[in-house]
């Protein structure tokens, strides 16, 4: 079992930054990818960014390829997402996943608004 724990979400004006982090615990040993997703009302869930623990190779949706950045930081177990030049459109709740061999696992997910 991985427990992953959110935070970092908010109220943000369009074209400024908020950086998320996500702490996983448990069997982090068996952790091969760490992710972020985002689910506005009325969408499916998108992947946004993904990043392997033994590497970092990255992966990124085009809709934030440029703007958003994924980093982990193995000692702390935690995965980031630098999101800049937000846009109401981004809004939406974040959601940290990370991928053993065998299960995803998921965060509570956290708020994020874009808005004047």
């Amino acid at each position: 079992q991985v427990q992953l724990v959110e935070s970092g979400g908010g109220l943000v004006q369009p074209g400024g930054s908020l950086r998320l982090s996500c702490a996983a615990s448990g069997s982090i040993e068996s952790i091969r990818v760490m992710a972020w997703y985002r689910q506005a009302p009325g969408n499916q869930r998108e992947l946004l960014a993904d990043i392997t623990i033994v590497g970092g190779t990255t992966t990124y949706a085009d809709s934030v390829v440029g703007r958003f950045t994924i980093s982990r930081d193995n000692a702390k177990n935690t995965v980031y997402l630098q999101m800049d030049s937000l846009k109401p459109e981004d809004t939406a709740v974040y959601y940290c996943n990370v991928r053993t061999r065998f299960f995803y696992y998921w965060g509570q997910g956290t708020q994020v608004t874009v808005s004047p």
